[in-house]
């Protein structure tokens, strides 16, 4: 049902991010993503991504001996640890930053690979086919990077599918009534996926821009002066745990945590919860993307589309 509306919408009729993560579930619910084995591309890589996508970098390779990167230091990272064994971009367009820097090791001794879920990335005419590795997705607004991303988490992880769409509508039910009414959010997540906090907070960013403040910690993270400063519309939104460290706090929700959930689960939480919070505000990023994508476009010199195909 909901991979029917990411398949029919047009610029007028853009689905909000909740939409998408359902779905995405459906989509790895009928397919889901080959495995990726992380020890394929070396022992040691330099992982670079752009700003989710680093993220996503980390948690795929939290296991290994891998150093992270995004575009504005990896010559440095490489100097300060030049024992790597490869390098691995991790974008889901394979564009933007993603092609100058697969150009400037095109040249090199190491060997370079591509995480993407484009059929046609740019990035990929500077690298071995065989290193290209292709990731599943669906039609999506430009940077919801929802599949993109979650398709890659299942598949380097052994984590099942967070296919039950039921314990997203229970999740739809806790949310309250009125969290339109509310211009900032803080959201607590337990201290094991402390790398979807950047994720969560970078989404609010584009979804909201300066217009609704979102901001994410761990529950050990938000006890150091997080909350100094109270204020009436911030609701605070506890996934799982978090609650206890407020008793005062009206303006709360806590979350239950299936016990399905894993770093893929979690991600399809905060990103629903978050598509939510989108619903119930004013259409900030769909009034606005068609200019940016132009202006992006220009910045980039490369042709940036509303809707990802």
């Amino acid at each position: 049902m909901y991979r029917e509306i990411l398949n029919s919408f047009d610029i007028y009729s853009l689905p909000n991010l909740d939409t998408a993560v359902l779905g995405a579930l459906e989509l790895f619910k009928e397919t889901p993503p080959q495995e990726f084995n992380t020890a394929s591309v070396g022992a040691r890589p330099l992982v670079i991504g752009s700003a989710n996508a680093c993220a996503v970098g980390k948690i795929i390779f939290r296991d290994t001996a891998a150093i992270f990167a995004e575009e504005s230091d990896y010559r440095k990272k490489l100097k300060i640890y030049p024992d790597r064994d490869s390098v691995v971009i991790i974008s889901s367009s394979g564009g933007k930053h993603a092609v100058s820097i697969a150009e400037e090791f095109a040249g090199s001794d190491i060997p370079v690979w591509i995480l993407t879920n484009n059929q046609q990335a740019p990035a990929a005419r500077h690298i071995d086919p065989a290193r290209v590795i292709l990731f599943p997705k669906n039609r999506e607004p430009y940077t919801y990077n929802t599949s993109t991303y979650l398709g890659m988490i299942l598949a380097g992880s052994s984590e099942m599918c967070p296919c039950d769409l039921e314990y997203f509508s229970e999740v739809a039910r806790v949310l309250p009534s009125d969290i339109g009414e509310y211009e900032a959010f803080l959201m607590t997540i337990p201290g094991e996926y402390a790398e979807l906090r950047y994720m969560f907070q970078t989404k609010f960013d584009e979804l909201f821009g300066g217009r609704v403040t979102g901001r994410v910690f761990t529950t050990e993270e938000v006890k150091h002066a997080k909350t100094v400063v109270p204020y009436e519309k911030e609701l605070f939104i506890h996934l799982g745990e978090g609650s206890e460290l407020f008793p005062e706090k009206k303006e709360r929700v806590v979350v239950p945590l299936s016990d399905t959930l894993g770093y893929a689960g979690m991600l399809a939480l905060g990103y629903f919860i978050i598509g939510k919070i989108q619903e119930a505000h004013p259409p900030y990023f769909i009034e606005s993307l068609v200019a940016y994508t132009k202006h992006a476009s220009e910045l980039f010199g490369q042709d940036i589309s509303p809707i990802v195909e």
